[in-house]
């Protein structure tokens, strides 16, 4: 007679009955198995887009966006390094994949070959006759900036998208420039399709002295630009900035949007990260009494006159927000700006009904494949075939309860990995 030492069957049958209790709310609908005791789980597992249906999301990011956004910054800083050492130039501008300008004086060709490369490197310097220079990345340097685009791009939107609360997304990038989005669940996209939409790139600049002349004629002085009002409710329709970024996004540490009780508007405060502080706090420090112009995709969103010096590290956004759109603007600035704009290429919808067939389908294969196993058992072992089919459902139990536990999807490939087990056990 086999012999198992006592804590090995107090061991099993904890496992065993653990097993069940979890695996015990999957048999039972939502309401009932919320309103089960509470020393009992209540976990269910998570259904996978293909039987509780869903939304299919394919997206394409806008990676040749990155490389002119780098070459705009290239020219201000050739530009800028131009001036410095008092050389004159015609024509600077980025135009595709490349740069171009016009030495006044082809004599200084070299001295400015080794300005531009000192500049960043990675770049492709040509230079041609009468001063006349072509500044492009390398190839090594452009794949660089897609793998590096498209990895913060998926990290960017996996963020957004448990900022929600999505149970289970998949995320994954798809060939060059695609990403593949589906989400359990959810039978209304268009949130999470208006918070993907959306680049939220957040710079602060300040104000530049503005005439409506410059802004009727679409003219903005050197170094500065005219970018138009985010606020419907705003007497100011543009506003003309400096270029220079004082303090970016990327130092934001969090951001929370509250009801101002004293307005009885929404607001979003943030709040910077210690390197954005110090930038913070020296701009406001060396303006006050100037104005701070706070922009969100191309659209100004506020323009405070700086009263004091902030040395904490925190502002707040003020504006025409409605609940939703203050929360919605603080998940943004919480999972951070997208590098580059996405546009969306194919949105598909899982319905229920289907979900609820494969469902169906999954529940008559498996009671099928249970019941042949019990009665071939039985048939060909009696008594202790019996006591096989018993473990076989105990086994069921645990796979279930551990699934359960975990947190982890079913899908219907998985219904049919639980049937073979079936089978072969």
């Amino acid at each position: 007679m086999l012999y198992f030492a006592k804590w090995k069957i107090i061991l099993i049958a904890i496992l065993c009955v653990s097993g069940i209790a979890f695996a015990l709310p999957n048999f039972l609908d939502r309401q009932t198995a919320n309103e089960l005791p509470g020393w009992l789980p209540h976990q269910q597992i998570n259904l996978g887009l293909d039987l509780q249906g869903g939304s299919h999301l394919l997206l394409e990011v806008d990676v040749g966006s990155v490389t002119t956004e780098r070459l705009d910054s290239l020219v201000d800083s050739i530009r800028s390094a131009l001036r410095k050492e008092k050389i004159g130039y015609l024509g600077l501008g980025a135009a595709g994949e490349s740069l171009s300008f016009t030495l006044t004086n082809p004599y200084e060709s070299d001295a400015v070959r080794t300005l531009v490369r000192d500049l960043e490197p990675g770049l492709v310097i040509e230079r041609g006759e009468e001063g006349n220079f072509k500044v492009s990345y390398t190839p090594q340097t452009l794949r660089e900036m897609e793998t590096a685009t498209m990895s913060q791009s998926i990290e960017i939107v996996r963020r957004r998208i448990d900022e929600t609360g999505t149970r289970e997304p998949t995320i994954q990038r798809q060939g060059a420039d695609r990403i593949l989005i589906q989400l359990p669940g959810i039978k209304d996209p268009e949130h999470i399709k208006n918070l993907l939409g959306r680049t939220a790139k957040l710079t602060l600049h300040l104000l530049d002295k503005k005439t409506p002349a410059m802004i009727k004629d679409n003219k903005a002085p050197v170094g500065a630009m005219i970018v138009p009002s985010g606020d419907p409710s705003s007497v100011e329709s543009f506003f003309v900035v400096r270029k220079r970024v004082m303090v970016s996004g990327d130092r934001l540490d969090n951001a929370q949007a509250t009801y101002d009780s004293n307005t009885g508007q929404w607001i979003v405060n943030f709040k910077f990260d210690s390197v954005g502080a110090r930038k913070f706090g020296k701009v406001t420090t060396d303006n006050v009494s100037k104005r701070l112009v706070i922009i969100l995709d191309g659209r100004v969103v506020s323009a405070p006159v700086i009263r004091e010096p902030i040395l904490g590290g925190s502002g707040q956004i003020s504006g025409s927000f409605s609940a939703q759109s203050a929360n919605d603007l603080a998940l943004l600035l919480r999972a951070g700006a997208l590098p580059a704009p996405l546009t969306i290429l194919e949105e598909r919808s899982v319905g229920p009904s289907l979900g609820a067939d494969s469902i169906a389908a999954g529940k008559i294969a498996c009671v099928i494949g249970l019941l042949a196993v019990i009665v071939f058992m039985f048939l060909g072992y009696g008594l202790f075939g019996l006591m096989a089919d018993v473990a076989l459902m105990i086994n069921l139990a645990l796979i279930f309860g551990a699934l359960s536990l975990l947190q982890a999807t079913l899908t219907l490939p998985g219904i049919a990995g639980i049937v073979l087990t079936v089978g072969m056990a």
